[in-house]
Order: structure tokens, then sequence, then C-alpha cells
């Protein structure tokens, strides 16, 4: 059987070999982590076992694991940094390699209190980047004439409206079937961790995929993919990106104004007509509120600008400046 990708150069025991192998078909099968997501992982640990074994002089083992202090740990963590990596990409790296020693933990292999002991970068805190709300209906009303091709013109606004008018990720709504194509005023939506929720779909949201659907030249049953490309294979979210791309140049948004920030303008745009912030993580499928609660700044940001460009006495201090 070949090795799984990622795998293949890993610099490690027999032994160690066996249980990355074991922990990465845990993630992919029992947690149900996207392949990206294993992807990653596996390359962030060999990464930190390639490094091991320059820094210990030999293939790293499981005993070699049990034995690493906060010294090692420090040691590796200042080569990511000579390197130049980002803080976020040492915090996954981090994240993958206490993830293991977790496994290892569970499956009565070693423990190494050091590993967990150590502590995760400082990262910046990011906020989400909305549309205006007028940026986003001029996005919706431009994607159907920047596209020549009639059914892909209107494949890109049924696929925007879905992302804006439900809030959905990219990959959420990609990963829809026909048999899935909202009918009635809601739709079962499969998010992060295989987790199923609800969402309400507007009736312009199931008039745009409805217009979309009866001018796409590929049918297909209930478990064909409800977006295709130009070959009638599922869409990617490269499609979608270029359609956000073209609407940029064409719009003048900024580079921020991408797929995902749909989302974001969704979430945003209710938070500042009174949407409460409970209903909204469900809504965005959050597993955490201070996930959703980021929006509140960046609602606030909106308030704050507002306020200086049209309290008078905002203007005024402004010109004393």
């Amino acid at each position: 059987m070949a090795r799984p990708a990622g795998l293949s150069d890993l610099p490690a025991s027999p032994e160690l070999r066996a249980e990355v192998e074991t922990w990465r078909a845990w993630l992919a099968h029992e947690r149900r982590c996207s392949p990206h997501t294993v992807a990653a992982y596996m390359r962030d640990l060999a990464a930190f076992l390639r490094f091991l074994m320059e820094h210990r002089g030999g293939t790293p083992t499981l005993d070699d694991l049990a034995a690493l202090t906060a010294t090692d740990l420090r040691a590796w963590l200042a080569r990511r940094a000579m390197d130049g990596k980002k803080r976020t990409s040492t915090a996954r790296a981090l994240s993958a390699v206490r993830g293991f020693y977790r496994h290892l933990e569970r499956a009565g292999r070693l423990e190494n209190p050091a590993v967990a002991a150590l502590g995760t970068p400082k990262l910046p805190r990011s906020v989400p980047r909305p549309l205006t709300v007028a940026d986003a209906r001029a996005a919706l009303e431009a994607a159907g004439v920047v596209e020549e091709t009639g059914w892909v013109a209107l494949r890109d606004v049924a696929v925007l409206t879905l992302l804006y008018g439900c809030g959905l990720r990219v990959g959420e709504a990609l990963s829809l079937n026909r048999g899935q194509a909202p009918s009635a005023g809601s739709i079962v939506v499969t998010g992060k961790g295989d987790k199923e929720r609800m969402v309400p779909v507007l009736p312009a949201v199931r008039a745009a995929i409805r217009d979309y659907l009866a001018a796409c030249p590929f049918e297909g049953g209930p478990e064909a993919p409800l977006f295709v490309g130009v070959k009638g294979g599922r869409l990617g979210p490269r499609a979608v990106q270029r359609a956000m791309q073209r609407l940029r140049i064409v719009l003048g948004l900024p580079e921020t104004a991408t797929p995902h920030a749909l989302r974001h303008s969704f979430a945003t745009h209710l938070l500042s007509a009174g949407g409460d912030l409970r209903s909204i993580q469900e809504l965005l499928g959050h597993a955490s509120l201070s996930t959703t609660q980021r929006y509140t700044e960046v609602d606030m940001e909106r308030l704050m600008a507002v306020y200086e460009a049209a309290h008078p006495r905002a203007k005024a201090a402004s010109g004393r400046r």
C-alpha cells in the first residue's frame, strides 16, 4: 500500500513511523479533519522530526520524544523564528506536535509534560473584513455581468448569493448536492467536524439557485454536485475566488473582498440590524461564542467611523489636529 502523502520522507524509527500513520488515520477518519488539515499536520510533524534529527544527531525514536526537555523545545521554536516562520505557522506546528503527543499518551506509549507546558506564541487578533452593504449588493448584481457564458454567470450569481445570503463557508456551499438545493425556507448544511446545522434561506437565494439550475447544461440525480464547473465536475473554490477577483477589478473593491468576506458580511450586517450573537453563532456554525464575538469589534469600528464622519464635535476635533 502506498504511504500517505507527507510521510514518504518522514525521519523516524519504524515504531515511531507506525504511530504517525495511526495518528494520521485517526485524524482523517475519527476526527474527520479535512484532507488539507491532515496534510498540513503531517508536514508540520515531519518538519519537527527533521529538526530533532539534526538537533539530537540521529533518527528520532519514541524514546527521544519522551526525553525531550523544555530546552529542546525552545530550541525548535527558536529555529523556526530564525527561519522566518510566521507566528501563525508556528502556532499551527505546535498544535500538530501537541496533538501527536496527546495521541501517544492516549495509546499509552509515552508522556512528556514539557510539551503541554510549552507556551503558544501570542498571535495578533484577526478581525474579519466584511464588505459594506452597498458593496455586497453591487457584487451580487455585477456577478452575472462580468462572466460572458450565460449559465456560468447564473452559477456565479447563485454561489455568491448563497454565501452572502446564508453565511456559508465556501467549502460548505460547494459540497452541496442537487438533492440539497433549497426549495423551502431552510437548508441543512454540514460544517466543520461533520456537524450539521439548519440555516434559513431567503427567497432571493432560492430564486438564484433555481435560475442557475434551469440554465445549467449538466443534469444529475440527488447525489450529483449542485454547483459544477464547465466540464460538469464539482465546482472548486478557485473558480469562486476568480469570480470575486473579477468583481474586485470591475467594481474597484479592496483586496479583502474575497468569497469568505461574504460570510463575514452576512454576520456583520445581521449584527448591525439587531441580530443577537447566539443566533449568529448558530447560523455560522461556530463552536465557540468567542469566535462570533469578533464581529462586535467590526461593528464598533463601523459605528466609530460613522460617528467621526457625521458628528459635529468629532469634525471640529478633527479640524484642530
